[in-house]
């Protein structure tokens, strides 16, 4: 039967997302946790974020144990928007919004999972192995926070993010890279009712480039879309400017390279073709990982899984997380479910059963 405190870890969660922490926004969260996690006896460390991206900072927590081991557990603090004044409800069973809000599961489940694992061990007066949390800002919009994580804070060798859906025991071994693509279309104005002719229309050249291009599920490992289009002035002016958000995602390497080259191309050729001018910004916002299934790291957290009686499995994802970034800084990192679904909805739930799972989770992995 788990030890976990199930009352103690819904509230604690409740009271969590009842904080407001949208991207940017994380300052109350933040200096929440950070006073918890001194009360728990972690030594804390309050990281400073720059590029003024935030009004909060990351954390950095150590609670040294007794016994052989070490090991860092990650969650973000931010939530996407709508999340303002959240009002979670609780029927049979399942956290929700009332429903004009995100719950913001993704990703205080997390946060919330290692406390309660913590405030267990310590009445259970069980020896556990050492732990460090890293819990950070700005993750939903670029993964900020963990970008500008102070990663020789963290002196494990392997973490794990618990940031992912999907049924509790889901380990993500593998995540894709992601490439955005900023680009801007410069035309030619024109008065639309006397001298469309003389104009080059942003749109025309846009649409002209999209209609070419291929988007949405490329392969089982590759995805691209436009999320962002921005631009016109007035329905009599020729659209003489239009900028683009895009991206593309793979996990494999090779295949992200060419669907970049892929849409970048098909952009150059349709304002060569209408006689404008494109300017694209393509940088790589985050890295793939991939973690083989007999990884020790791996192997260690499925047998955790086994003891508490659960099947663990590996899957892919076509999400990025804060895993690949620490996973691009060296540090082995997998993303494991918190049970939370339909996240970035204002549909979003999780289950308290699954919660208590994941939170038995990891009191079992720190004490084994």
């Amino acid at each position: 039967m788990t030890s976990i405190n199930q009352q103690r870890l819904v509230e604690h969660f409740i009271s969590l997302v009842k904080i407001d922490s949208e991207s940017g926004n994380e300052k109350a969260v933040a200096e929440a946790l950070a006073e918890q996690l001194g009360e728990l006896g972690f030594e804390v460390t309050k990281l400073a974020v720059p590029g003024e991206i935030t009004n909060g900072f990351n954390i950095y927590g150590k609670l040294a144990g007794s016994l052989a081991g070490s090991i860092a557990f990650s969650s973000h603090m931010d939530t996407v928007t709508p999340s303002n004044n959240i009002e979670p409800i609780i029927e049979d069973g399942i956290i929700r919004s009332k429903g004009d809000t995100i719950l913001g599961g993704d990703d205080k489940s997390g946060i919330a999972a290692v406390m309660e694992a913590v405030r267990s061990i310590q009445e259970s007066g069980k020896a556990h192995k050492t732990l460090e949390v890293a819990f950070t800002v700005f993750e939903e919009r670029g993964m900020h926070g963990a970008k500008n994580f102070d990663i020789s804070k963290i002196e494990s060798k392997q973490a794990i993010v618990l940031d992912s859906g999907g049924p509790i025991g889901t380990i993500i071994t593998t995540a894709p890279g992601q490439q955005s693509l900023k680009v801007t279309i410069k035309g030619k104005p024109a008065h639309a009712g006397l001298e469309p002719e003389t104009g080059i229309n942003a749109l025309t050249v846009a649409a002209d480039a999209i209609s070419k291009m291929q988007l949405s599920r490329i392969d089982a490992e590759t995805t691209a879309n436009i999320g962002v289009v921005q631009g016109g002035q007035a329905t009599n002016i020729v659209m003489p400017e239009l900028y683009i958000e895009a991206e593309a995602r793979s996990l494999n390497d090779d295949k992200l390279a060419k669907q970049v080259e892929h849409m970048v191309s098909t952009f150059e050729a349709a304002a060569q073709k209408h006689g404008a001018i494109v300017e694209i910004d393509s940088s790589r916002s985050y890295n793939a990982y991939h973690i083989a299934d007999e990884d020790a790291h791996v192997l260690e957290i499925k047998d955790t899984f086994s003891a508490i009686g659960i099947d663990a499995m590996t899957k892919p994802t076509g999400g990025g997380s804060d895993a690949n970034i620490f996973n691009a800084n060296g540090l082995k990192t997998v993303n494991l479910s918190t049970g939370m679904a339909k996240v970035h909805t204002t549909d979003e739930f999780i289950a308290v059963a699954d919660m208590v799972a994941i939170t038995d989770f990891i009191h079992c992995y720190l004490t084994r």
